[in-house]
């Protein structure tokens, strides 16, 4: 097994190795509610139309931001500036010096590992297409 994210700086992997890193848990993808008076972050269990809700992909990624401008495009040298991606994040675990979980696919080899450990939004969001007020959707405080 190829262990690339042990050996490399996230700032010297390539994009095929950069890609992969994402282990495909959509939560990037939920909307979320900023509190205007002390930038506190509510997470909703909406997410962004162009989302596949059963594979957990974009249904448009190389054009996603063309799309959605606000979507976000993580690399080495924007991540410590995306403060509101999620605590299991393999490029935020990494970027803090911890390991990937046992139920990330580059470890289990599986890309349904994600979703049966629980750590994906399939099955428990919405599209925004479906979605009213995004306050009737909070689900609780952001990671």
């Amino acid at each position: 097994m190829t262990i690339f994210w042990q050996n490399k700086k996230l700032s010297d992997i390539n994009r095929t190795e950069w890609e992969s890193l994402c282990d495909g848990c959509a939560k990037c993808c939920l909307f979320k509610v900023e509190d205007e008076d002390d930038g506190k972050l509510y997470a909703t269990n909406v997410v962004c139309r162009y989302l596949d809700l059963e594979k957990c992909q974009c249904s448009c990624y190389q054009q996603r931001t063309k799309l959605v401008p606000e979507c976000v495009t993580l690399s080495p040298d924007n991540l410590a500036e995306i403060y509101y991606m999620p605590s299991s994040c393999a490029y935020r675990l990494l970027a803090e010096g911890k390991d990937l979980p046992i139920w990330h696919p580059l470890i289990s080899g599986s890309p349904e590992t994600v979703h049966s450990a629980g750590q994906s939004v399939r099955g428990k969001v919405i599209s925004e297409d479906e979605a009213d007020d995004l306050f009737m959707h909070l689900t609780g405080d952001w990671e």
